[in-house]
């Protein structure tokens, strides 16, 4: 796995022996950084379930101002770290060995601009994300938020949560789901 663009560009970067995480492949993570790239540079960006942190540190590669790392597995969070000193973004990323639930209230922010949610596909960690994600104060009606899941997860699991999906991008085994906060107009 490799830093795709920007100003750590062609770094390797280290992933957790085992199955416990899943690194998004360099092809797939390519294609949701162009459908983003105009987003990312001054962002402040949330790579939940973080695994290797190969999505926050691309994202700070290309322009992201500040990153936090959410991750509770201790072998995940020694890669996270390693990857962050090997990239040179110690001053600019915020890791956070913790559960989800408590990583995202420790996420110090009047707003942040990207949210990228990547967790384990079985055990409804989707919609405790999304339930705790739409109390947050620092998620905006500007906030983009991002899951990687199955292409068989039903969707309306957003949209119950609060957000409204704007676009989707389907891949062989998986897919991206772009949302934004609802709004009390569309209600």
């Amino acid at each position: 796995m490799r830093v795709i663009a920007g100003e750590a560009r062609r770094l390797k970067l280290v992933t957790p022996d085992g199955n416990d995480t899943r690194p998004t492949q360099d092809r797939i993570k390519e294609t949701l950084f162009n459908m983003i790239q105009n987003e990312v540079p001054g962002a402040v960006f949330v790579d939940a379930f973080a695994g290797s942190g190969g999505i926050g540190i691309e994202a700070l590669s290309r322009g992201a101002v500040r990153a936090y790392f959410i991750e509770n597995n201790a072998k995940a969070v020694k890669c996270i770290t390693q990857n962050i000193k090997t990239t040179k973004f110690e001053e600019k990323a915020v890791v956070l060995k913790q559960d989800i639930l408590l990583g995202l209230k420790n996420v110090r922010e009047e707003e942040v601009d990207i949210i990228f949610v990547d967790p384990p596909y079985e055990g409804g960690l989707y919609e405790r994300t999304f339930e705790l994600l739409a109390k947050m104060p620092y998620v905006t009606k500007y906030t983009l938020l991002i899951a990687e899941c199955n292409l068989d997860t039903d969707l309306t699991l957003f949209e119950d949560a609060g957000f409204e999906i704007i676009k989707e991008k389907k891949y062989k085994t998986n897919q991206h789901v772009f949302m934004k906060r609802k709004t009390d107009e569309e209600e």
